[in-house]
C-alpha cells in the first residue's frame, strides 16, 4: 500500500474497545489515525481530509459516495445511557431543547422522538460549548458521550434516546459506523474489521486503562453499547435513515417522517 489510509475516530469512551484492537494490530501501519468529535469527522470526510471515519450515521446521506465498511460500529438495544435528553422538569413541561453540537445523529434522533414519541412541539436551541449551564427551568438539552455519563446524577430527569427509540419502534439503534467515501482495498478493510473484533475481546484491559468513577464501564461496554452491526442493528439503521428529512438542519424546526 503506497499511501496510508486516513482514518478518523471519536475519542469518547464508547470507542475505546474498538481502538484498543486497532492500535495493537498490524493494520495500524497502513493508516493514520486522528480523533475528533463526531460532527467534525463528518465535515472532514465530506472535505476529503480523511478517507474513513467512525461516522454519525445521520451524516451518511450528505456525503458523496458514503458507504459503511466492516461489521462494527456504536449501537444499542435499549438503554445506551450516554445519549439522552437531560432536564430539570418532566418531559411534559419542557418548552425548549438545546441540541448538542457534537453529533448530528443524536440531534436528529432527539427531534424525531420529540415529534413522534413524546408528541412535543418545542423550540430548538443551537448549543455552544457551555450549553449545559443553560439547562434549567423548562429548557432541556441533548447531551452525549462522556459528558452525558458524568451528568447522570446531576439532573432529575434523564430521557435515554436509544431506549425511547426502542419503545417507539421496537428496533435497535445504530449511532455510528465505519464509513468511507471511496473504495478502499478489501484486504485493508478485512484486517481493520478483524482488529475491531480483537479489541472487543479485551474489555477488562480497556476498563483498566480508562478509570472512570462516574459510571460502571463494565456495564457500559458489556450491556449498554453493542459493537457488532448484525441484522437487527442494520434494520434499525435503515428505519432511522428513511425517517430523516433531507431539508432539516441542526437547530431548526422541521418534520421528520417515521
Amino acid at each position: 500500500m503506497d499511501e496510508k489510509i486516513r482514518v478518523g475516530a471519536v475519542s469518547y469512551l464508547n470507542t475505546k474497545p474498538l481502538l484498543y484492537g486497532i492500535e495493537r494490530s498490524d493494520v495500524r501501519h497502513d493508516m493514520t489515525l486522528s480523533v475528533a468529535y463526531p460532527a467534525l469527522l463528518a465535515q472532514q470526510l465530506r472535505n476529503n481530509e480523511i478517507d474513513m471515519a467512525l461516522l454519525p450515521v445521520a451524516a451518511i446521506p450528505g456525503i458523496n459516495g458514503a458507504h459503511i465498511v466492516g461489521d462494527h460500529g456504536i449501537a444499542s438495544d435499549g438503554n445506551v445511557v450516554s445519549v439522552a435528553i437531560f432536564s430539570r422538569v418532566p418531559m411534559e413541561e419542557v418548552t425548549e431543547v438545546y441540541l448538542d453540537y457534537q453529533s448530528r445523529t443524536s440531534v436528529r434522533l432527539a427531534q424525531l422522538l420529540l415529534q413522534h414519541y413524546w408528541k412535543k412541539e418545542v423550540v430548538y436551541r443551537t448549543a455552544d460549548e457551555h450549553f449545559i449551564d443553560n439547562i434549567k427551568g423548562t429548557t432541556a438539552g441533548v447531551i452525549i458521550g462522556d459528558r452525558a455519563l458524568k451528568m447522570l446524577n446531576d439532573f432529575a430527569y434523564v430521557y435515554d434516546l436509544s431506549a425511547a427509540w426502542k419503545a417507539h419502534t421496537g428496533l435497535d439503534f445504530v449511532f455510528a459506523a465505519w464509513v468511507a467515501n471511496k473504495e478502499l482495498p478489501q484486504g485493508f478493510i478485512a484486517r481493520f474489521d478483524a482488529a475491531n473484533a480483537e479489541g472487543l475481546k479485551h474489555i477488562d484491559a480497556v476498563i483498566a486503562e480508562n478509570p472512570f468513577p462516574w459510571y460502571d464501564l463494565n456495564v457500559y461496554y458489556r450491556e449498554n453499547i453493542q459493537y457488532v452491526l448484525d441484522e437487527p442493528k442494520r434494520k434499525g439503521l435503515d428505519k432511522f435513515l428513511k425517517s430523516l428529512s433531507p431539508t432539516l438542519s441542526e437547530g431548526e424546526g422541521g418534520k421528520l417522517s417515521l
